[in-house]
């Protein structure tokens, strides 16, 4: 049983994953965040904020602190983060777990255009709609900032960073949404298509319900792929299963 786990959290699972490590007796947890959402979410066990200083600098935190396994439950656009988590693991020999939350997919009725980049969403857009909810976080608007033909309206927890495109109505609000709050949102704001990551989960799929019923294209892009030879547990007890915490689900 490892003693001392450090998670890459920031999601919901990280969260369900430190508050089920720090209450079982001798467990150790440690959840990092990067420190970009000024009142994140009560956390169990000890929280650090902010870098490592890349993956040297977490190979040489995780020898230090003797830390058993490491678990990056981050979002599942977090490229670099979960780059720079498996080689970190791999220099300082310790376990690797990689939560991901399984990503969406469509059902009958789907106006989906599945694009690999925030680049590709960009360019896609100007032959779907001229005002588009933009549900992708605050980070990465720059990639639409030349679009000045189409009204935006962005959603994030926090304010977004410049630039952004000319034309571009901000709403601060954390999840869970329900569909009806979501219709109400796109036919308030006379939205005629969507653009949203594949994030997964319930938290934010409400608004794809919504897009469907109204008939609206909805740009999806692609998750970035895993590192070689990295692979990934869905929920959290796949990954306690995973740091032998519980028995493995029977096999048939």
């Amino acid at each position: 049983m490892p003693a001392n786990v450090l998670i890459l959290g920031g999601t919901t699972e990280a969260r369900l994953l430190a508050a089920e490590l720090a209450a079982r007796p001798g467990v150790l947890v440690t959840t990092s965040l990067a420190g970009r959402v000024t009142r994140p979410t009560a956390v169990a066990g000890e929280v650090r904020t902010g870098g490592f200083g890349g993956a040297e600098g977490l190979a040489a935190w995780l020898a230090e602190r003797r830390v058993d396994a490491l678990v990056d439950a981050t979002h599942p656009f977090a490229a670099r983060i979960t780059a720079h988590a498996a080689r970190a693991a791999a220099t300082a020999g310790v376990p690797l777990v990689v939560v991901r939350r399984p990503g969406w997919r469509p059902v009958e009725g789907d106006r989906w255009h599945p694009v690999p980049s925030l680049a590709a969403a960009a360019g896609a857009l100007p032959g779907l709609g001229r005002r588009a909810f933009l549900a992708t976080g605050r980070l990465g608007l720059a990639a639409f900032a030349h679009l000045s033909a189409v009204h935006f309206v962005v959603r994030s927890v926090e304010p977004p960073e410049p630039p952004l495109p000319p034309h571009t109505e901000v709403l601060l609000a954390r999840g869970p949404f329900t569909v009806p709050d979501e219709s109400a949102l796109l036919r308030r704001h006379r939205i005629d298509v969507l653009v949203t990551k594949d994030s997964g989960g319930a938290a934010t799929a409400a608004k794809l319900t919504a897009a469907r019923e109204l008939r609206l294209p909805v740009v999806v892009v692609r998750r970035p792929p895993l590192p070689a030879g990295v692979t990934a547990v869905p929920d959290v007890p796949a990954a306690l299963a995973r740091l032998g915490l519980t028995p493995p689900p029977a096999t048939a």
